[in-house]
C-alpha cells in the first residue's frame, strides 16, 4: 500500500538505509504492550492506558510499583527523562492506578482524580484535596509526591492544590504522535497520487516556497518563485556527487483550463568538498516565467530522479490587467542583493532592473544583517512621479516602531524600488512592514508583508540553483504570451503576439507552428500554407504537427489531392497513426474514392477501436 509506505518513510530517521528504525521500534513497542500490559485486561495491550503511553514514549527510565493494600489502591509511577527534544520537561512522571482497586490500570490526572482517588480508606470530603494529600503522605510518601504534580520541582502543588501543568503535560504526551511528523505528506500523497509516477508517490519531501509577481517591462508580468525542499539527495560516483531535478509546472485559470505548462530539467553536480560545505545549508531552486493577466492556480512538482522524492508548490496567482491605476507589486524581503552584470542580456529570478534579490520563504533576519525591501510601483501617472513619496512603516503588535519616507523620484530605477533596511535598533520579534505611496497627502497605492527578527547572530542561508530567462527583448516573451492567450481562447490577441515573435525568429519551427495554429483556428488557411511550406522539402523532415496542420488547411480549402500528398509524406516519415489515417479517409471520400476511404478508416480502427465516429462512417460505407 503506497500510503502506508509514505507514512513510514516520513518517520524514518535514516532514510538512506535499508532499515526503518522508527517502524521497527514502533512494532516492538506494540508487541511488548500486547504481551506484558494486556495480560490482566479484556482489551489488547495496545488499547490500554499503559500500552498507549508505552507505544508513544517507550521504555520508562524507572518504574515504582505500589501493590494493593488496606489503605491505597494499586498504582504505578513511570519516570521519564531526556525527552526535551519532543518538547517535554527534562524529567516527569506518568502515574497509573486501579480505580476503586479493580479493572485496568488507568492514567492518573492530579486535577481530574486527585490524591483521594489513590486512597482506599479515605472518608473525608472529595473537595478537601489537602487532607487527602496529607493522609496519602503518611501512608505512601513517594506516591504522595506525584499525586499533586507529575513534574518534579513544580511548586504549583505546594499549596495543596493539583497542578494544572500536569494536565498540560498529559495533553502534550497524547498529542506527540501528531506533532512528530507534519501531516502535509498525507495531503500531498492524496493530491498527487494520480499524477506522479508510482515510485515517487510515497516519497513526499516537505518544502517551503516563495512566489512573487514582478514586471520585466510595462507589458510583461513574470512569476518569480523559489522552492526550498527539506533535503537534497544525491548519488556518488568517486569524488563526484550528482542528481537531476525535474520541474513540472502547470497554470490553470479559474475554470480549470490549462493556460501554461512547462517541464524543466536541472542537472546538479558537486565535488566532495562542495557537498561537505553545502550539507550544512538549506538549498533553494529559483525560477521565473512570464504570464498574461488573469486569475490562476499555480502548481509545480519538483522531482529528484535519484532518490525518487518529490516536493510541490501550490499558489493562487492574480496578475493585474494593464495599469489604469497605481498599484504596488507584492513586497519582496531579501537577505542579500547583487548587481546584475551589465551586458549579459538575461532575466534572473527576483530581479528588479539591475539588481538581483536573494530571499527565503521564512522571511527571518538577524539584527546585524538587516534586509533588502524590494518592490515595484506601476500605473503611477507621469505627472505624479516627481511629487510622490513612499512611506515605510514598521509595526510590532500592530503598533508603529519606526517610520521613514523617500521620494519616488529618488530611486534611479523607478518604478523599481530597492530599499536597504537596518535592523540594529529592533528587538527580536515578529513585525509587519507597510509601504504607502502617497501624493498630495493621499494614499494612492500600498503593500504590506511580515517578517521576523531572530536572536541568533547568524543564519544559514541557502545554496541557490537559479534558472535564467533571456532578456525581455527576446522573442520568447511574445511567443509565450501568444500561446497563453491562445490557450485562454483569445485567438485574435494570440495571433498578434505570435506574429511579433515570428517576425523576430522566422526560421524557428516552434514559432511558425504556433502562429499557423492560431491562423488555422481563425480560418486563415492560406496563411497556414505560407507559414509551413518553407519547412518542407529540406534535408530534415518537418515536425509531425506541421504535416497534420498543413493537410488540414488543404482539406478545409477543398484541396483534397494536395492534402493527400502531405498526408502520404507524413506517413512515410512518421508511420501510421489514427490522426493521419482518419484525415486520409475523409479526403478520399471527398474525392469519391470510397474503397480507399474505407481502407484508411478500417486501418485506423485496427490501431484504436474506441472511435465511435469512425466506426459509424465505416458502417455507412458498407451498407
Amino acid at each position: 500500500d503506497l500510503f502506508s509506505e509514505a507514512f513510514w518513510r516520513q518517520r524514518d530517521p535514516t532514510p538512506g538505509t535499508t532499515e526503518n528504525e522508527f517502524k521497527t521500534e514502533h512494532f516492538r513497542r506494540i508487541n511488548y504492550a500486547n504481551y506484558y500490559l494486556g495480560r490482566q485486561s479484556p482489551l489488547p495491550g495496545w488499547k490500554t492506558d499503559r500500552g498507549r503511553i508505552y507505544i508513544i514514549l517507550g521504555e520508562p527510565n524507572d518504574i515504582q510499583h505500589f501493590d494493593s493494600g488496606q489503605e491505597t489502591y494499586p498504582a504505578e509511577i513511570w519516570f521519564y527523562q531526556n525527552k526535551a527534544e519532543a518538547g517535554l520537561p527534562t524529567g516527569f512522571n506518568i502515574v497509573y492506578f486501579k480505580e476503586h482497586g479493580t479493572g485496568d490500570y488507568k492514567l492518573y490526572s492530579p486535577t481530574r482524580d486527585g490524591p483521594q482517588a489513590l486512597l482506599a480508606s479515605y472518608l473525608g470530603s472529595p473537595e478537601d484535596v489537602a487532607s487527602a494529600y496529607r493522609k496519602l503522605r503518611e501512608i505512601e510518601p513517594n506516591l504522595a509526591l506525584v499525586s499533586l504534580s507529575l513534574i518534579p520541582g513544580d511548586d504549583s502543588g505546594a499549596f495543596g492544590r493539583p497542578s494544572l501543568s500536569s494536565d498540560l503535560l498529559l495533553q502534550q504526551v497524547e498529542s506527540l504522535p501528531e506533532k512528530t511528523v507534519r501531516d502535509q505528506y498525507a495531503q500531498k500523497f492524496l493530491q498527487y497520487k494520480d499524477i506522479v509516477e508510482v515510485e515517487y508517490s510515497a516519497n513526499y519531501v516537505d518544502s517551503d516556497s516563495l512566489v512573487k509577481i514582478l514586471k520585466a517591462s510595462p507589458g510583461a508580468a513574470c512569476v518569480h518563485y523559489s522552492i526550498e525542499p527539506a533535503n537534497l539527495s544525491v548519488s556518488q560516483y568517486g569524488d563526484k556527487f550528482s542528481t537531476t531535478l525535474t520541474l513540472n509546472g502547470s497554470v490553470k485559470d479559474d475554470a480549470g483550463k490549462v493556460i501554461y505548462q512547462f517541464d524543466k530539467t536541472l542537472p546538479i553536480s558537486f565535488r566532495e568538498e562542495e557537498v561537505k560545505r553545502i550539507s550544512q545549508q538549506p538549498y533553494a531552486i529559483y525560477d521565473v516565467f512570464p504570464l498574461i493577466p488573469g486569475s490562476y492556480d499555480l502548481s509545480i512538482l519538483i522531482k529528484n530522479e535519484v532518490s525518487k522524492e518529490f516536493s510541490s508548490l501550490e499558489r493562487k496567482l492574480i496578475i493585474p490587467l494593464e495599469e489604469d491605476r497605481a498599484w504596488v507589486t507584492p513586497l519582496l524581503l531579501g537577505y542579500k542583493a547583487e548587481k546584475v552584470e551589465a551586458g549579459r542580456n538575461r532575466l534572473k529570478p527576483f530581479q528588479l532592473g539591475g539588481v538581483s534579490i536573494f530571499a527565503q520563504a521564512n522571511r527571518t533576519f538577524t539584527k546585524s544583517e538587516g534586509f533588502i525591501l524590494a518592490f515595484q510601483v506601476w500605473g503611477l501617472a507621469q505627472s505624479l512621479r516627481d511629487e510622490a513619496e513612499i512611506v515605510f512603516t514598521f509595526l510590532k503588535d500592530a503598533q508603529p516602531v519606526k517610520s521613514f519616507s523617500r521620494m519616488a523620484a529618488g530611486y534611479p530605477g523607478f518604478p523599481d524600488v530597492v530599499e536597504p533596511v537596518a535592523l540594529s535598533e529592533f528587538i527580536p520579534a515578529h513585525y509587519e512592514v507597510r509601504v504607502s505611496v502617497r501624493s498630495g497627502g493621499q494614499e494612492i497605492a500600498a503593500g504590506q508583508d511580515e517578517f521576523d527578527i531572530t536572536p541568533l547572530e547568524k543564519m544559514a542561508r541557502p545554496w541557490v540553483y537559479s534558472k535564467i530567462m533571456p532578456d525581455i527583448s527576446d522573442p520568447i516573451y511574445p511567443f509565450l504570451a501568444g500561446n497563453q492567450l491562445f490557450n485562454s481562447g483569445r485567438y485574435q490577441e494570440a495571433r498578434l503576439k505570435l506574429e511579433e515573435a515570428f517576425k523576430k525568429k522566422p526560421e524557428d519551427a516552434d514559432y511558425a507552428l504556433a502562429l499557423a495554429r492560431a491562423d488555422m483556428t481563425l480560418q486563415d488557411y492560406s496563411r497556414v500554407e505560407t507559414l509551413l511550406l518553407p519547412f518542407f522539402g529540406q534535408a530534415k523532415p518537418p515536425r509531425y504537427e506541421m504535416f497534420v496542420l498543413l493537410a488540414n488547411a488543404h482539406h478545409r480549402k477543398g484541396e483534397w489531392d494536395r492534402a493527400l500528398n502531405v498526408l502520404e509524406q507524413g506517413i512515410s516519415h512518421y508511420g501510421l497513426n489514427t490522426s493521419l489515417l482518419n484525415l486520409r479517409g475523409e479526403c478520399y471520400l471527398r474525392l469519391g474514392n470510397k474503397t480507399e476511404a474505407l481502407r484508411a478508416w478500417e486501418k485506423s480502427l485496427e490501431l484504436n477501436s474506441a472511435q465511435p465516429d469512425v466506426q459509424k462512417a465505416v458502417n455507412a460505407l458498407k451498407q
